[in-house]
């Protein structure tokens, strides 16, 4: 008797094609079945709500120039109810295993404004779905926040200032960007900074004005590839926060990572070692550096991996997400100049289905977000990847001892202005990228230029859209904290029969 031929790649494609699996073209024949493995559903079982296709109608109308309403001007009870299901949406996958990152996530929600705002950029961008179809389009970071940009290292392993979190990266509208970025500033402002509101506002005028000069520099000189702020070459606000992240690398791993014996992870509240999946670990780093095509450098040589953990508890928008921290041993092989890999578990952008139709739209899950990391950063972190495992999609990146983010507590105002203005510069540049390694075919910064004229009025206008998101997050995380004391976040919406 002989058996069932075996399903080729081919063929496993077409049916997730078929039932719109997502980053079906980058996944291996092993991957896709496991993906259309976990999408088969008893036909009793309930179904899970999405409003995906609806707001991907809603935002190709809107684009297209119909007069459409979108839910940013919901009020009472409906607009309750679409953050309600919003958020449900979002951490659909969470909620259903009963994920304790998820429960951790709404608890730390509830607990800040500011927190809701980076946690829940589906909903930011369903308020903005189709908007600026009329704007250039650009490999937007979407999700700009003070906390957003940081030091980090670069292909030499030099520590740099930018762009640090490329989760959400989508190709979109500019303003996309800087509208993210504003309502960010204003909030951080008044929860971290403790400012009034008129001091917020000059912050946003000097994050939007630092990325209306640098744009305007760039349309005229052309600089953006060969243009890097490191130690040498930083503003004075900005060497500070290179001197507080500077750390050795053989106390960094003593003190946050390794066991007394240096021979692998120390177990802590966050860290959580898997020592016994060290074998498969060294098959998927290999397998990383084969497919991405990476130039492992000599402090990484052969790839050996000492141990493998779990990291929990870390990030805001991805808490609940797999992630695991990967032990590869240094030349001097006695645990002082060992290197940490991570494998974060990657999602559908929060902008995907509601920018305005494209040709550069891209929605594989972590490929997206390491090419995004490759246009924005074109000397950044050799380790930036992405691979296929556990039927899930993972990006790969180095931690590093200097890689840290400014603390906003310790700000003062005038620093606050200075903060956002240099972070409006450091956008504009990594924008600038979109043509030159991303996948623009056309000069994108004299039409971001001519697209910002008159300047008084487009830097009005992104004050005014601060003002009236910024005030429209604290009427939803009011909503949300209410529906989250009732238990609202423990269950789905689920179509019944």
């Amino acid at each position: 008797m002989t058996g069932q031929t075996e399903p080729t790649r081919k063929a496993l494609y077409e049916q997730a094609r078929q039932r719109g699996i997502e980053g079906r073209s980058s996944m291996s024949k092993e991957a896709l079945s496991a993906a259309l493995e976990r999408d088969t559903h008893d036909d009793a079982s309930p179904v899970v709500a999405s409003r995906f296709d609806t707001f991907r109608r809603l935002a190709e109308a809107v684009a297209a120039g119909e007069f459409i309403l979108r839910p940013r001007v919901l009020t009472g009870h409906e607009r309750r109810r679409h953050v309600r299901q919003c958020l449900r949406e979002d951490h659909e996958t969470r909620i259903a295993e009963s994920s304790e990152g998820a429960a951790i996530k709404f608890n730390e929600l509830s607990d800040s404004m500011y927190s809701f705002f980076r946690g829940t950029a589906l909903l930011f961008y369903r308020d903005m779905a189709g908007d600026d179809g009329w704007m250039p389009t650009v490999l937007a970071l979407g999700d700009v926040h003070p906390e957003n940009f940081g030091v980090m290292p670069n292909a030499n392993n030099v520590p740099i200032f930018s762009v640090n979190d490329f989760d959400e990266a989508y190709y979109a509208p500019f303003s996309w960007d800087i509208k993210r970025g504003a309502v960010g500033f204003m909030i951080a402002a008044e929860t971290e900074g403790e400012l009034e509101r008129k001091q917020q506002i000059k912050v946003v005028r000097h994050f939007v004005k630092g990325y209306i000069e640098d744009m305007q520099r760039l349309a005229q000189e052309g600089t953006e590839q060969d243009e890097e702020m490191r130690y040498d070459n930083a503003p004075k606000l900005i060497r500070k926060l290179f001197e507080d992240a500077h750390e050795e690398r053989d106390e960094w791993l003593m003190d946050d990572y390794l066991n007394d014996t240096k021979s692998g992870f120390r177990s802590t509240k966050k860290l959580v070692p898997i020592s016994s999946r060290r074998d498969e670990f060294q098959k998927i780093t290999h397998r990383l550096v084969k497919e991405n095509g990476i130039d492992v450098p000599g402090r990484a040589k052969g790839m050996r991996v000492k141990d493998v953990a779990i990291r929990r508890g870390q990030g805001t928008a991805s808490l609940g997400l797999n992630r695991y921290y990967v032990l590869i041993e240094g030349p001097l092989r006695d645990g002082s100049d060992d290197l940490i890999i991570e494998y974060k578990q990657a999602r559908r952008s929060a902008l995907s289905g509601l920018v305005p139709p494209s040709a550069y739209i891209m929605d594989t899950l972590a490929e997206r977000v390491s090419h995004a990391q490759a246009v924005h950063l074109t000397r950044g972190d050799v380790f930036y990847g992405h691979i296929e495992f556990e039927g899930h999609s993972y990006l790969s990146r180095e931690r590093a001892p200097f890689r840290d983010s400014i603390d906003l507590d310790d700000l003062s105002k005038s620093d606050w202005k200075k903060y956002a203005r240099i972070c409006g510069q450091v956008l504009a540049r990594v924008h600038a990228m979109s043509d030159e390694a991303g996948n623009l075919d056309y000069d994108i910064e004299p039409a971001i230029v001519n697209a910002i004229e008159p300047e008084a009025l487009f830097t009005a206008d992104m004050v005014e859209y601060a003002i009236e998101a910024a005030d429209r997050v604290r009427r939803d995380h009011a909503l949300f904290r209410e529906d989250h004391a009732r238990g609202a976040f423990t269950q789905l919406d689920v179509v019944h029969r």
